[in-house]
């Protein structure tokens, strides 16, 4: 199809599609090897079009060559780039530069970016030069990176939103000591004036910051930029940051709306919070510093928060290697939280099918256990753990071994562990069979009264197999219904 496409070109027979269709075309497979083996060393075609009379002739072209990548048409885009009038086709010759190295030419770039930034164009032009201003910064921050700021804002006022497992949220409500705290359906409201006192709970799954003045704003984009223009987002960035501005953002946006509306929505409202800052905030997607993030109300509105990707998760660090069946830190440290009054200080701690560790890591954490032990049939797991236990400075013992060919020489007080589910190569009847040989096996290892810590993604296996005249549900918990997950804590008797 290639080369069928080129041939038209070069008989000028519907130019216009076909360049599309070429471009089309390029998406696909080795096409962009098979285009330049076609084209060989003749540019000619391609020159012709950047000079054509038609402007989406010069936009179709110009994509085309920052698809290939051509070294020769890099001067030849920045000419045609100068002299463009048609203002809806600049931004492609920019687009075309990604594919370049185009470091010679930042010099020129940042001075038309300049140039740009200070005009007023009117509502004909602005879309166009809005759009130019935006591939400029991009060209720019990708050759260059940003400046990261370091966060400082420790000790400045702020109130916070903590997410929460739903089920679960006044479990981190109550390590909240002593400040002004509030549970909404996704998890709490915290004003504190020492993000230090809240940082190191392990419950939440996501940190985020609320501006007492900019809460909400309106579906209209337009309306959401004036609000957004009218706020001290920008003061809110330099009272928790050393340095000056400017800072980068991103928009994500979370409603039910299509993903074609949505992306237009956030490139508008990031470009017009970019020109009403007077781009002391950039609106960058793939090198930012913090989110903006709007989630769609009842109202049909959106609710604001920001996220600070300055402010450094440190809870969960040691977590260096993970594998696909690995639970989430903040997962395991719930089910350690919703367990701990069944967890008992200086025990003698196994888990059968510990992974890389991370139930165990989380276990210790909350209470100091004496002796702990680590089983996992993959040696890779096995070695990831390891590291991961050194990086918590933790001591626990890991032995590449099948549970059900496990010994040892005394008896345990606790099993805690992620039971496996069905996932990979593992099937239904598979799983089945290993919780029924784990109920048989467990009883060799649990001292009497001893209990079992399990998280698990099949309750129906554990209600079926659960030998009532050995084992005692002593409470059940529901993680996620969506997910099927529960925590069950099992009394051996």
């Amino acid at each position: 199809m290639i080369r069928d496409t080129l041939e038209k070109l070069k008989q000028n027979v519907d130019i216009r599609q076909n360049l599309i269709q070429l471009r089309s075309e390029l998406k696909e497979g080795h096409n962009k090897t098979a285009l330049l083996y076609q084209i060989g060393t003749d540019y000619t075609i391609f020159e012709c079009f950047l000079n054509h009379e038609d402007a989406k002739i010069r936009k179709n072209a110009a994509l085309i060559l920052g698809e290939l990548g051509i070294p020769a048409f890099l001067d030849k885009l920045m000419e045609v780039y100068r002299s463009e009038t048609q203002l809806f086709v600049r931004s492609s010759y920019l687009i075309a530069l990604k594919g370049y190295n185009y470091q010679k030419l930042l010099p020129e770039l940042k001075e038309k970016l300049s140039e740009l930034s200070a005009m007023h164009p009117d509502d004909t032009n602005k879309k166009h030069i809005t759009e130019e201003i935006r591939v400029l910064s991009e060209l720019i921050i990708s050759a260059e990176g940003i400046k990261q700021h370091t966060f400082t804002g420790f000790l400045v006022p702020s109130q916070l939103v903590l997410l929460t497992n739903r089920n679960f949220i006044r479990i981190t409500m109550d390590q909240i000591k002593g400040e002004n705290k509030k549970e909404f359906n996704a998890g709490v409201i915290v004003k504190t004036k020492d993000i230090n006192d809240i940082l190191p709970i392990r419950t939440y799954s996501e940190l985020l910051f609320m501006l007492d003045e900019l809460k909400t704003c309106s579906n209209d984009v337009s309306k959401a930029a004036e609000a957004f223009g009218k706020s001290k987002l920008l003061e809110f960035m330099k009272a928790r940051h050393d340095g000056d501005a400017p800072y980068y953002f991103r928009i994500e946006l979370k409603s039910k709306a299509d993903l074609d509306k949505k992306s237009a929505f956030t490139k508008k409202l990031g470009s017009e919070i970019e020109r009403l800052s007077g781009r002391q905030l950039i609106n960058s997607t793939s090198n930012y510093e913090f989110e903006i993030r709007l989630i769609e109300n009842k109202e049909g509105n959106y609710n604001i928060l920001v996220k600070l990707y300055t402010l450094k998760e440190e809870r969960f660090t040691y977590r260096k290697n993970s594998i696909a069946a690995s639970i989430q830190p903040v997962n395991a440290a719930l089910i350690a939280a919703l367990a701990k009054d069944y967890l008992m200080e200086g025990a003698q701690v196994l888990d059968p099918f510990c992974g890389v560790g991370t139930m165990l890591i989380e276990r210790h954490q909350l209470v100091r256990a004496n002796t702990i032990y680590g089983l996992d049939i993959y040696s890779d797991a096995i070695e990831k753990a390891k590291e991961n236990t050194k990086a918590a400075n933790a001591i626990i013992h890991y032995i590449n071994r099948d549970f059900f060919d496990f010994k040892h020489e005394y008896l345990f007080d606790e099993i805690f562990t992620n039971m496996p589910r069905i996932m990979g190569h593992k099937e239904e009847r598979e799983i089945f069979d290993l919780y029924r040989r784990f109920f048989l096996k467990a009883k060799e290892h649990l001292k009497k009264n001893g209990v079992m810590i399990l998280y698990s993604h099949n309750p129906e296996y554990i209600k079926k197999l659960l030998n009532k005249r050995e084992y005692r549900l002593e409470r059940e918990y529901e993680i996620s219904k969506k997910e099927k997950a529960y925590l069950y804590v099992i009394r051996y008797i």
